[in-house]
This record gives structure tokens, C-alpha cells and sequence, in this order.
């Protein structure tokens, strides 16, 4: 079904985008990286977060940590991991196959900043083994997402 979601979402809202479906899994961000002959740096990873009572999603470049004083600063409060469970609940997306596109329930998205240095990140398509090719800008305008600087990255 998280797949389908995505699938779904891109349909209907920019048909030019392919997913890309491999083999071999991409649920880490060494493996996306091999797997789609990117840098680490390249691959737009999902976070899912818990302020408060909200859940909230930071798409961010592989090689960065979420910053927690950035973060408390930029969402109010402390964020947390949420559980596999709970990103399954609210994402409709499996841990490792996280993306910001076809959401089972709407969410708060932000976009990392650090984004920006590239032409072309991979996020994931809602799968272990599958994803998109996208600019990080028609990324965040697709998705509705608020840039905001919240990572360190390992640069």
C-alpha cells in the first residue's frame, strides 16, 4: 500500500517522475547510495519526529544528524524518534522506506536546508526498494514542506 500511496500522490501531482525500483534493498542510506549511484550526501532521508503531542516529518541530505538544539528552537520543543509502529501509524510508510510523498495522514513537513546544495536528491517512494529522482526544491514545493536549518551534517 506505501508504494501505492506514493504512486498515487505523483500521479496526480507531477506524472513526469518515475519511481525507481531496485533489487536489492535502500533502506539505509549507504545502501540508497550504492543502489542509485549517489553520494550518501544525496540521498533525502525522512525523519519522523515527535514535538509534544505532534508528529511532524524533516527530509534531510543522508549524511546529516538531526541538530537537537536546532530542532527545539525551530519546532517549539523536543523532538523524538518515533517508534516503528507509530511511523508506520502516521506515515503509512515503513521504516527505511519513509518519503514525504503519499502520506497516510496529513503531516507537518520540513525541509532541511543543507537540501539545497544539490540539483538532485533520492528520496524514498514509500518502500525498502524504491524511490525518485527529484530537484530538493520542486521536492518541497510538491510536498508542501517549510524550509528550516535544523541538521549538522558530516560534510
Amino acid at each position: 500500500m506505501s508504494l501505492d500511496s506514493v504512486r498515487a500522490f505523483l500521479a496526480e501531482k507531477a506524472p513526469d517522475l518515475a519511481i525507481i525500483e531496485l533489487e536489492k534493498s535502500t533502506a539505509t542510506v549507504a545502501l540508497a547510495a550504492e543502489g542509485h549511484g549517489v553520494t550518501p550526501a544525496q540521498i533525502a532521508k525522512t525523519l519522523s519526529l515527535r514535538v509534544g503531542e505532534r508528529a511532524l516529518l524533516v527530509v534531510t541530505r543522508g549524511d546529516a544528524r538531526l541538530d537537537n538544539k536546532k530542532a527545539k528552537a525551530a519546532f517549539g520543543g523536543k523532538a523524538r524518534m518515533l517508534s516503528a509502529e507509530e511511523v508506520l501509524a502516521v506515515t503509512g510508510h515503513p521504516v527505511g522506506g519513509v518519503s514525504p510523498f503519499g502520506l497516510a495522514t496529513p503531516l507537518s513537513i520540513y525541509c532541511d536546508v543543507s537540501l539545497k546544495a544539490f540539483g538532485e536528491v533520492v528520496p524514498s517512494a514509500g518502500s525498502t526498494h524504491s524511490a525518485v529522482r527529484i530537484n530538493p526544491i520542486r521536492m518541497a514545493d510538491l510536498i508542501g514542506a517549510e524550509w528550516v536549518d535544523v541538521c549538522l551534517t558530516e560534510i
